[in-house]
């Protein structure tokens, strides 16, 4: 059982100063949402695969096998939202410039009719 919380801890302190590493990597600039996707289910991958791991003798693979596949997952999800919040900000834009163009026309509208006056 020593032997197991060994292991359990070399890995979790492996998981811990990776995740710093690739935390301070990423701080040039605020995450994307791609990259708070991968980071979550890479965090929560290796986390979980640590602990089913410790259950059969072998959390150091089950982590690693965890994470990548939670990184996996979690950026696919992420690049979902990524591409929706894009195409959201893309339409706003539109709806911003085509506001914009209806007070101009309502501008000229108004000065005709000034003038015919």
């Amino acid at each position: 059982m020593d032997l197991r919380n060994r292991q359990f801890t070399v890995v979790i302190r492996t998981f811990l100063f990776v995740l710093i590493l690739f935390v301070a990597g990423c701080a040039s600039g605020p995450l994307s949402t791609r990259e708070k996707g991968a980071l979550a289910g890479g965090g929560l991958g290796a986390a979980t695969g640590a602990i089913i791991g410790s259950t059969v003798g072998a959390p150091g693979p089950g982590a690693a096998i965890g994470g990548a596949m939670g990184a996996l997952g979690g950026g696919v999800i992420g690049d979902q939202l990524q591409a929706r919040e894009n195409s959201e900000a893309y339409q706003q834009r539109q709806l911003d410039r085509q506001q914009s163009e209806i007070r101009r026309q309502r501008r000229e509208i108004e000065e005709l009719r000034r003038s015919q006056e």
